[in-house]
């Protein structure tokens, strides 16, 4: 099964308006957001943990996804003024 995740293929269309990726159009891209709500929520609640490595695992969780999603998006990442591409 793990296999498949790693499939080729696109899991984000690009925003329509803006610069970045938009929703998830394959299941691996919901995949990657539900695993990535899940850690945000589970650093958050994890008792006795110093703040700063919560902050870190933060910073490092939301890079995680910002490289996979740049690099999953069908086209570029450009800005777009909500013409058809």
């Amino acid at each position: 099964m793990l296999h498949k995740f790693f499939e080729e293929g696109y899991w984000f269309a690009p925003k329509r308006f803006g610069y970045g990726a938009g929703m998830p159009i394959a299941w691996q891209g919901w995949v990657l957001l539900i695993a990535f709500a899940a850690l945000l929520i589970g650093l958050a609640n994890v008792p006795d943990l110093d703040p700063f490595l919560r902050w870190t695992g933060f910073v490092i969780a939301t890079a995680v996804l910002i490289i996979i999603a740049k690099k999953r998006t069908r086209g570029q990442w450009r800005w777009r003024w909500g013409s058809e591409d």
